[in-house]
């Protein structure tokens, strides 16, 4: 799919709407060049020291979390509509246990601001590099939000991560 650099906001409320259904997908490279993809449907996009930021949140039970703190860096794709049945594979199967690119014969290519990969079939694509992040404190966070969305265990680490580039399907 042919991609062309865009605004990091184009289409924005188009794209939260989709972050939450089907989620969108979350690629990280090992320095190594290996790579691994994540379903994700928490995350934002703004602007934070003057910059575009995408933040995405991540466990560290998560496979996609040793690539972020190995590169540093990592790809936010959005998918089409008849990637659905794969984002769900990806939100439920582990990179530790399946290729889940090779496996479903999703094709990639080289990210261009970030030494990670982007996938073929996503219309839209931000490119990121880790500037800052920080980990969810139990503490600090509403009783109920805790008890709803972890119980106690596995909190998220949120990375901030700033957009080098936007491409999208023209």
């Amino acid at each position: 799919m042919e991609r062309q650099a865009v605004e990091y906001s184009q289409n924005l409320s188009e794209m939260i709407t989709r972050l939450n259904d089907p989620g969108f997908l979350l690629v990280s490279t090992k320095k190594t060049g290996v790579s691994n993809v994540m379903t994700i449907s928490w995350g934002m996009i703004g602007i934070i020291w003057g910059k575009p930021i995408f933040q995405v949140l991540v466990r560290p039970s998560r496979y996609t979390y040793e690539f972020i703190e190995d590169s540093h860096v990592f790809t936010v794709n959005v998918p089409p509509p008849e990637l659905k049945r794969w984002v769900a594979i990806c939100g439920s199967k582990s990179g530790r246990e399946i290729d889940k690119f090779g496996a479903y014969n999703i094709a990639t290519s080289p990210a261009q601001h970030v030494p990670s990969i982007t996938i073929d079939a996503c219309p839209v694509v931000y490119e990121c590099r880790v500037v800052h992040y920080n980990n969810v404190i139990p503490a600090q966070m509403d009783g109920a939000v805790e008890a709803e969305s972890y119980g106690g265990r596995n909190y998220h680490r949120i990375y901030f991560g700033e957009i080098l580039g936007t491409y999208a399907a023209q």
